[in-house]
């Protein structure tokens, strides 16, 4: 054995990883979610040794061992939280685990919980994205009605609109002379053909 192949230095640099975006974000979520675990299982144990303490009020926290991670989802439970991750856009990869920081900072649950906190935070992103995506297709369906429409504005008709002839009745002329007024609607304008 060479003294080269201990230190890696005949081996070729690493190359940028060819994984996905969706696959880098399922990545990063996952490990997110598994570090929340992990963080409340050791919340979780302070919080017992601290109620023994008093309890006793003696502290035979160093004592104990405890194991590395007790509490696992069930491999069910995974696929679905990574389904669910792969519904969210890796721009929204970083608000996601804001949110889901603050959650738990909130609750401060048990590692049982910390999952279905997961879920709840997945459902809000997805469903955001969701809602700013029927946004865009409506704003991108306006946009084209608007812009066909303004080309019609352009197109000469043969009919005018004349809202000044002396010859179209008014309420306030119809007042004045004490009669009835017809059932047309006042505020219309006139419609002609001009020829």
């Amino acid at each position: 054995m060479s003294l080269a192949s201990w230190f890696r230095w005949n081996d070729p640099p690493h190359r940028i990883s060819q994984r996905s975006p969706t696959e880098m974000v399922v990545e990063t979520l996952m490990m997110e979610l598994n570090w929340q675990i992990k963080h409340a299982e050791k919340q979780q144990r302070e919080r017992e040794n601290e109620y023994r303490k008093m309890k006793t009020g003696v502290d035979y926290g160093w004592l104990v061992s405890y194991p590395k991670q007790s509490y696992d989802i069930s491999p069910g439970e995974r696929l679905q939280l990574e389904d669910m991750c792969t519904k969210i856009h890796p721009s929204y990869c970083g608000p996601v685990i804001l949110r889901f920081r603050q959650v738990v900072a909130e609750y401060e649950p048990e590692a049982q919980e910390v999952s279905q906190l997961f879920r709840s935070v997945l459902q809000e992103a997805a469903d955001k994205i969701k809602e700013e995506e029927e946004a865009k297709k409506l704003a991108r369906q306006w946009n084209t009605k608007n812009r066909t429409s303004l080309s019609l504005t352009t197109f000469k008709s043969r009919s005018r609109i004349s809202p000044f002839i002396s010859d179209i009745k008014t309420i306030s002329e119809d007042v004045e002379r004490g009669t009835q007024p017809n059932r047309r609607i006042w505020s219309m304008p006139e419609f002609r053909n001009t020829k």
